[in-house]
């Protein structure tokens, strides 16, 4: 099943003229080509001292170029891509945790990367980009001559650190993630298996290429199968479907509040979505509301496959199988890479049906966060990562989850999951979108609150979506409080943030 353990000999699969990567306007970047970019990236790096092991901080906007420069610079040191939308306090942070060798970024690009970089005296290397070439195509400018001296060529190992990614750090400081070789390649050829791609597959990416689930989930396991990959710029709902006709995907993948904003213009665009040839649908990274999962199966007349994935397991954990095997909604589907298994606070494995913490192992889970001890102590009992969500296996092996242990609702004892929450609010019809969280109380602790997103011309308010909830669940997972918003805040990656919601709302109780 593995057939390759490093990038280089995962991008061998495909067929040399055949297009690896595209973009909406663009000419396609073959696999010839895209194996021609690696050597002489590589070639360019080790000129200027940078090799194995070392980081490079990647700052460039989405599109096929990111993807190239992920695929490549990961060959020959260590990506380490950064949000292009963060401030300089956030830059200095990142670039000084990972000990950056170098920074490259798009030639011209304005960024406060550029003087954190010039501050710290790392070396900055322009990427140059020529529209009238290939998707993907580029060069390499570095700046004033350094120090380093040039390195000797060699082959990259399947242990060699491939990318380096914080994790969000909602709560805690982020934790540097190094993923390996054999972790990226094991995550990619489990995506290639579970959605059974081929060469003759085209994903559409929508996903930003400094996260986890646009790196794996659309790149690498296209790259896995020989496939083809069109990289469009940042999300965009308004252009989502002109980009849709021009490449005529066979499959996507995204967080579901981008599938809500792509069914919100489907109707009015009737013509695009009758012409799909979508294959299928992907959803990972949040849960996927099963009333969002029934309506994109009903419009595109697809599969709907919602997938598990994190950080710490270079992606993909569990998914739900394609036809003819069954797929729900409110499961993530089965282990598709790793083993699963559910475990107690005392580290006892539980047997189906029993809630308790989900846990993870296998070929495609990181060997542990980078100079962190404490979180490596808390995170791993006897051999098995703990991923911090809460869930059960059923008696099939399909796996439920209830809720991200760090966001349970504790009211008074009681342990709500926000998504029971969200999926009631969600059957109203006129709800658009829901995040459910907790708010300070001085005598439960917590108490259950709400955001809502109405659909265009809905009136519903407070008291009305209240009595709604009530007659769906007990009384004590009714939210005391409703907010309707014009929009949920997001994180970087689209996902609800459901954690210090309620500050940045101003609630009280």
């Amino acid at each position: 099943m593995y057939e390759a353990d490093t990038i280089a000999k995962l991008l061998e699969r495909g067929d040399a003229p055949s297009p690896a990567l595209a973009a909406p306007g663009r000419k396609s970047l073959s696999y010839d080509g895209l194996r021609g970019l690696l050597e002489r990236t590589r070639r360019d790096l080790n000129a200027i001292g940078v090799g194995h092991g070392d980081r490079v901080a990647i700052v460039l906007p989405n599109g096929p170029e990111m993807a190239s420069a992920f695929l490549t610079i990961a060959n020959a040191a260590t990506a380490a891509p950064l949000n292009p939308g963060y401030k300089q306090s956030e830059f200095d942070f990142y670039i000084s945790d990972l000990h950056a060798k170098a920074l490259i970024i798009l030639e011209g690009m304005d960024s406060p990367s550029r003087a954190v970089a010039s501050v710290r005296g790392i070396p900055i290397i322009e990427l140059l980009v020529d529209a009238d070439k290939p998707a993907g195509e580029f060069s390499l400018k570095a700046g004033a001559s350094s120090d380093h001296q040039p390195l000797e060529n060699r082959a990259t190992e399947p242990e060699d650190i491939a990318l380096v990614l914080h994790t969000s750090g909602t709560t805690a400081r982020p934790k540097i993630v190094p993923l390996s070789h054999r972790n990226v390649t094991a995550s990619a050829v489990n995506i290639r298996e579970t959605l059974r791609l081929t060469r003759d597959d085209i994903c559409l990416n929508i996903m930003p290429l400094f996260h986890i689930h646009g790196l794996i989930g659309a790149v690498l396991s296209s790259i896995a199968a020989g496939a083809s990959v069109a990289c469009a710029p940042e999300f965009d709902a308004l252009k989502f479907f002109r980009w849709f006709t021009e490449i005529r995907p066979t499959w996507y993948t995204a967080v579901p509040t981008m599938h809500q904003a792509i069914l919100a213009r489907a109707a009015r665009n009737a013509d695009a979505v009758a012409a799909s040839g979508l294959r299928l649908i992907r959803s990972s990274s949040s849960a996927l509301p099963p009333q969002v999962l029934q309506e994109l199966e009903n419009v595109f007349r697809a599969p709907v496959i919602e997938s598990y994935g994190m950080t710490e397991a270079a992606h993909q954990m569990a998914s739900n199988p394609l036809p003819p095997r069954e797929h729900f909604a409110g499961s993530v589907g089965v282990a598709a890479g790793p083993e699963i298994a559910i475990m107690n606070e005392g580290g006892g494995l539980l047997d189906a049906d029993q809630i308790g913490e989900i846990v993870i192992r296998g070929r495609n889970v990181t060997g542990g966060y980078e100079n962190n001890p404490e979180a490596n102590a808390k995170s791993w009992t006897n051999g098995w990562f703990r991923t911090g969500d809460q869930g059960f296996l059923d008696n099939a092996g399909y796996l439920r989850l209830t809720g991200r242990i760090k966001e349970l609702i504790n009211r008074g004892g009681e342990k709500i999951g926000p998504v029971e929450v969200e999926t009631a609010l969600l059957d109203h019809p006129q709800v658009l979108q829901a995040a459910a969280f907790g708010m300070a109380h001085p005598m439960l602790g917590e108490e259950v609150a709400a955001a809502v997103v109405l659909r265009d011309g809905a009136t519903a308010n407070e008291q009305e979506l209240r009595e709604f909830v009530a007659s769906r669940l007990a009384h004590f997972k009714v939210p005391r409080r409703i907010v309707v918003l014009e929009t949920i805040p997001k994180g970087p990656t689209g996902k609800l943030q459901r954690i210090g919601l309620a500050k940045v709302l101003g609630l009280e109780s």
